[in-house]
């Protein structure tokens, strides 16, 4: 027992170790933040981060439905193969077999009933096909439209399958119209890595404002308000991006993206603010860095330029 008990102890003062650097340097090495129409999907791998980012797992973006969804499946058109049979087709190849299985097999007057059943549901059908087909007739319309449902044919739109080349990646199909990213966008990216940082070092929540969007800021400051609460603040120094290029850019409709892969060095450290002690995190060594960063340039405001709407972990 009082080995346990040690262990346990040891594993608690872990978690409070791993739980302070956790949340040291801004965003605290997660992934989290909104990239639109592809917040849920992975950024191409570049030169910068070649290995396939960590999935965001906090946005106030909701998932697009999955085919197996039940929202989905109940929906005209999507998940048609579990409803290939569904309805009243299903009810009509069902009460066929059946039928066949109780005159081969037989079960006494449960099975009399249950073919009298059948058999009136097998008229019934035949006469609801014959009305659909006669009234597919007058107006022109397939009986069974594609999908599954009755109705008119809905045109397809075909997907932007045109391709572009990230700087440092592989050629990417895009979803929506790509967006060039000139070199002054690049210094921009750079120069507000550093600003970013730096106004979370000193906990401006103003400033982390201007450079961010609404959603990001709301993340920070709750990092700023949890460091508070436990007495410590985030110092972070000497911010230096070794190495970059853009993932992909793309325009949707009142917004540009773009998603950038940054190496960077940095001092990272974990201050108590009562005794101004070390609490994580080495002053005198520079950490190494890879994260993707997404910036979001709002139509209407163009004025407000580039800000920060997603952290992504390479």
């Amino acid at each position: 027992m009082p080995r346990l008990g040690i262990t346990f102890a040891v594993l608690a003062v872990l978690a409070l170790v791993t739980a302070d650097l956790a949340t040291a340097r801004v965003g605290g090495g997660g992934s989290f933040g909104s990239r639109g129409t592809r917040t849920f999907t992975p950024p191409p791998a570049t030169n910068t981060a070649p290995k396939t980012a960590a999935p965001i797992d906090k946005s106030i973006t909701n998932p697009a439905p999955s085919a197996t969804s039940p929202t989905a499946a109940g929906q005209p058109g999507v998940g048609a193969a579990a409803s290939r049979f569904g309805g009243l087709r299903g009810l009509l190849f069902g009460g066929l077999i059946a039928a066949g299985l109780a005159g081969i097999f037989g079960v006494g007057a449960l099975a009399s009933a249950l073919g009298f059943v059948l058999q009136m549901l097998l008229i019934a059908g035949v006469v609801w096909l014959a009305l659909a087909y006669f009234r597919s007739r007058r107006t022109g319309q397939p009986v069974f439209a594609q999908g599954g449902a009755r109705g008119p044919e809905v045109p397809v739109p075909q997907a932007d399958t045109t391709t572009y080349r990230a700087n440092g990646g592989a050629p990417v199909a895009a979803a929506a119209p790509a967006l060039n990213i000139s070199q002054q966008d690049l210094d921009t990216f750079e120069r507000m890595l550093k600003d970013i940082q730096a106004a979370y070092s000193h906990e401006d929540t103003r400033r982390l404002g201007d450079m961010t969007t609404p959603e990001m800021l709301s993340y920070f400051s709750q990092e700023l308000t949890d460091n508070a609460r436990r007495g410590v603040r985030n110092e972070v120094a000497g911010v230096t991006l070794l190495q970059g290029d853009v993932s992909e850019a793309w325009r949707e409709p009142g917004s540009e993206y773009a998603t950038v892969a940054m190496r960077y060095a940095l001092r990272d450290t974990l201050i108590d603010r009562a005794s101004g002690r070390v609490v994580s995190g080495d002053p005198g060594r520079d950490e190494e860095v890879t994260e993707l960063w997404t910036f979001r340039r709002d139509d209407r405001d163009r004025a407000a330029g580039w800000q920060l709407s997603a952290i992504q972990q390479a």
